[in-house]
């Protein structure tokens, strides 16, 4: 069996998991990765590493295409949200040649990487969400700075990149344009381009106790397991260090989105606790930093993924170890 990591980044974690499950199962195979900067910890530990085309290059699907075909792959998982669309749009061409690609639907993609539609979403379900405004103007006549503090945030966000946090309005038009300059100058324009003047969400700020989500379903969208994190410590929009909980409450939320979104793999989560209500601050479609926590804790979502790619029984997915866990920081020598 052979798998394919794209936009895989620093998640060696990933293929380190991945061998051992091939190990584990008896499966031979190459774990293959791309990535459009060579020079990553992921890259240098695959079993062969590409340097792919920037995503929103025209080469860039016919690039995977080409070596799905050569390599011989089975499955296709991506770790970056702006590359899930690009997936979602081209599914069909990669299943024509056997592959299986982990990633939900355009309209689940949408919601998940457009914070607006997320909002818009969660309304729908009836799910609390903070007073949030796309216009400035609005912003500026209806926020209460005497009472709150203001969050400014991408739209189209990713990985903790342009936020800012102002206190009062004069902060709020400062920050609202070095927001609009920081944007650009960050992968994050792509998809901001599309309405670069709603392109920022002006969201008060909700205190509490923060928890992470990993909710997985099956290749149908159904729901398989759902993980509940207590975070303690972030670095750079990822978790560094998070206790694995039992928590019902939560769980019932997670099972929640996973019953109407129907997504596909792993969704990772992130819950404010705030006066008894639970705020989902954030949704991506895709393995989000926190899923060592959630792998750690025994719950291995990969090994599941290809029990089900390859039509087998499937492992047990309950949490077999709960505790606080941290992560490390190692050197690796890039190849």
């Amino acid at each position: 069996m052979n798998i394919l990591l794209t936009s895989v980044g620093r998640r060696a974690y990933i293929i380190d998991y991945l061998r051992d499950i091939y190990k584990n199962l008896g499966l031979s195979g190459n774990i293959v990765a791309t990535n459009s900067d060579m020079n990553t910890t992921a890259m240098s530990v695959a079993d062969k590493a590409f340097e792919s085309p920037l995503i929103y290059d025209e080469d860039y699907i016919p690039f995977l295409l080409e070596i799905c075909k050569n390599e011989k792959i089975d499955i296709l998982i991506s770790f970056f949200d702006i590359d899930l669309m690009i997936l979602a749009k081209n599914k069909a061409e990669f299943e024509a040649l056997g592959v299986k690609v982990i990633v939900s639907n355009e309209d689940v993609i949408n919601i998940c990487n457009d914070k607006f539609e997320m909002l818009e979403y969660l309304k729908k379900i009836n799910m609390p969400v903070p007073e949030t405004y796309l216009d400035l103007d609005k912003a500026i006549e209806g926020a209460d700075f005497d009472k709150k503090t203001y969050i400014l945030k991408p739209r189209w966000g990713m990985g903790s990149l342009s936020i800012f946090e102002a206190e009062n309005k004069k902060e709020l038009e400062v920050l609202y344009e070095k927001a609009k300059r920081s944007i650009q100058k960050s992968y994050l324009r792509f998809e901001s381009n599309a309405d670069i003047n709603r392109a920022i969400l002006i969201q008060e700020k909700i205190k509490g106790d923060e928890f992470g989500l990993d909710i997985f379903n099956d290749l149908e969208g159904e729901n398989l397991s759902v993980t509940v994190k207590r975070k303690y410590d972030m670095r750079s929009g990822e978790t560094d260090i998070a206790e694995v909980t039992e928590n019902s409450e939560l769980k019932a939320v997670g099972k929640q989105i996973a019953k109407t979104l129907s997504h596909i793999g792993n969704l990772d989560m992130d819950i404010l606790l705030s006066d008894g209500k639970a705020y989902i601050i954030d949704m991506n479609a895709r393995f989000g930093g926190g899923y060592p926590f959630t792998h750690n804790a025994g719950v291995n979502e990969l090994e599941a993924i290809i029990r089900l790619c390859r039509g087998k029984e499937l492992n047990d997915l309950s949490v077999k170890k709960y505790g606080l866990f941290a992560k490390e920081i190692t050197m690796v020598e890039l190849k």
